[in-house]
């Protein structure tokens, strides 16, 4: 593997493909290879910086936190620290940027609103990064909803796991308190864009360089892994991937009647994409499926995919805006 960011983008680009059969050996993978990266930056820090003066944690969210990263995926990481203080704020912030840096060598593209450990938003003690969730929960914004919602996905890869599982805890407890912020969370995510037309047509990009693809980040996989995490909020399920949220809510026998077929089509929609891997070439062609490459069955799985999505968020929409169940 090598001991610089190079050689580990160069044996990742030469392996990913061994491990592409299923989501689930593809995200095993990419965490071999963010945790080599910042084993690297770690060790760079230290040789500068001397040993972190502190435990902490490194997590990764989006897509690499929930399990569902693609071929290539864009960098979504922070970083909690236990000690408070300029001297751990300089230190771990430093190692943030060494790892933003590493990942982004390692073929991993800068997240562009910045959600990363190199972003002092994203990289703090314990307790401010408390209050820094108390603040985003109290005020009425889209974006502090979309952070929380960035941070409820948030999974640890290095370091102690009870800072993590104590911060989300934090949401949870406030959410208890207060029922408007789970309807905070849904107005947040009310748009759904119409993917299949009246008469059954599937509605594709009608111009630019993916004419007559379909976008599955925006079409498919955002109406699926919004309705379950704000169900995992309602819950106080700590789980971050899509899966394994459905699993946890499922052993409540309500859930599970209503999300089996839900979980079949999210499970269906990652091997769609993974079926998709030959013509991807850079991050944007992840989120693409070029319809007309489809068989007719797998246009007709497609269109139930999408459906089924629709449905889940207005079951979940039931749920937040009525108080059905619980």
């Amino acid at each position: 593997m090598g001991e610089s960011y190079e050689s580990i983008r160069a044996w990742k680009d030469e392996e990913i493909y061994k491990y592409t059969s299923d989501t689930h050996t593809l995200n095993q993978f990419h965490d071999q290879v963010m945790r080599a990266v910042f084993n690297i930056s770690l060790q760079r820090v230290k040789e500068e910086k001397g040993t972190p003066p502190s435990p902490f944690t490194w997590f990764v969210m989006g897509s690499a936190g929930r399990y569902e990263q693609g071929v290539i995926s864009d960098q979504d990481h922070g970083m909690v620290y236990e000690k408070s203080g300029t001297d751990a704020d300089q230190y771990f912030l430093a190692l943030g940027k060494e790892v933003s840096l590493g990942l982004h060598i390692a073929g991993y593209p800068y997240c562009e609103g910045k959600v990363m450990s190199s972003n002092p938003v994203w990289c703090k003690s314990l307790g401010a990064f408390e209050n820094q969730l108390s603040k985003w929960m109290d005020e009425v914004s889209f974006e502090s909803m979309r952070y929380l919602q960035i941070f409820v996905d948030a999974r640890v890869l290095e370091g102690e796991e009870t800072f993590v599982n104590h911060l989300k805890n934090v949401i949870d407890d406030c959410q208890k308190k207060s029922p408007k912020l789970l309807k905070r969370f849904m107005d947040n995510i009310m748009h759904l864009k119409p993917s299949v037309g009246p008469l059954g047509q599937i509605f594709t990009e009608n111009s630019g360089p993916y004419q007559g693809s379909l976008n599955l980040k925006q079409a498919a996989f955002l109406p699926y892994v919004n309705a379950v995490r704000i169900l995992a909020i309602k819950e106080g399920v700590l789980a971050a991937s899509t899966l394994d949220r459905i699993d946890e809510l499922s052993n409540d026998e309500f859930y599970r009647n209503e999300l089996s077929d839900y979980k079949t089509s999210f499970a269906n929609l990652l091997q769609f994409r993974m079926s998709n891997l030959k013509r991807i070439q850079d991050y944007d062609d992840v989120h693409y499926l070029p319809i007309q490459k489809l068989s007719r069955a797998e246009r007709k799985e497609m269109k139930t995919i999408l459906k089924n999505g629709k449905k889940l968020h207005h079951f979940v929409q039931g749920i937040i805006e009525k108080g059905v169940h619980k």
